[in-house]
C-alpha cells in the first residue's frame, strides 16, 4: 500500500467543516495515514493554501500548519490536538500568522483549496526551531520517501 493520508472529518476534496477554521473552533482536523515505506524514520506534515488571497488570482501560497520529527510509530493526530498531546519528539515550525501550531482556513475571498501533505522521511531531522514551510522543505531535500496529500475546500460565508 503506498503512503496514504486522510480525515474522518472530510473526504478528499470536499469541504472543510466550520468547527476547522476561522469562522469555527479554529481547531485542528483529526488525520490517519498508512503506507509508510520501509526505512522511514520520521514525518512532516505541512498544511498549506496555493490560492490566497483570491483562487481568481492566486499571488502566493499561504501555510497553516508545519509539523516535523514526527515519529513513524503515530498514525494519527487527532483532531483539536494541543502543543503538549503531539506525539513525543514532534516539533512545530511557524504558520503564515507567524505563529506555532495549527491555523485554521480563513478564507479573504472565494472557495480555497487546503492541501494537508505528509512526507516520509529516511532521517530524523536535527532541532530546526521555528521553522517556516520553506526551510523544512530545504531540509528535507535527498530525505523524503514518499509523499502523500489529501485536499480539502473552505468559502466563508456572508455575514
Amino acid at each position: 500500500m503506498p503512503l496514504a493520508i486522510f480525515s474522518s472529518a472530510f473526504d478528499a476534496g470536499e469541504e472543510i467543516p466550520m468547527r476547522y477554521t476561522c469562522d469555527g473552533d479554529d481547531i485542528s482536523p483529526p488525520l490517519a495515514w498508512a503506507g509508510l515505506p520501509e526505512g522511514t524514520k520520521s514525518l512532516a506534515l505541512i498544511v498549506d493554501d496555493p490560492d490566497a488571497p483570491d483562487p481568481e488570482n492566486p499571488r502566493m501560497t499561504w501555510v497553516h500548519w508545519v509539523l516535523y520529527n514526527i515519529p513513524p510509530t503515530t498514525a494519527v493526530l487527532p483532531g483539536a490536538i494541543r502543543r503538549e498531546d503531539l506525539p513525543a519528539g514532534t516539533a512545530q515550525g511557524l504558520n503564515d500568522w507567524k505563529r506555532s501550531g495549527y491555523g485554521g482556513p480563513c478564507p479573504p475571498k472565494g472557495r480555497h483549496r487546503y492541501f494537508h501533505k505528509l512526507y516520509a522521511l529516511d532521517t530524523i531531522l536535527p532541532n530546526l526551531g521555528m521553522v517556516t514551510k520553506a526551510d523544512l522543505e530545504k531540509a528535507m531535500r535527498g530525505h523524503v520517501l514518499a509523499v502523500a496529500h489529501t485536499m480539502g475546500t473552505y468559502e466563508r460565508r456572508s455575514a
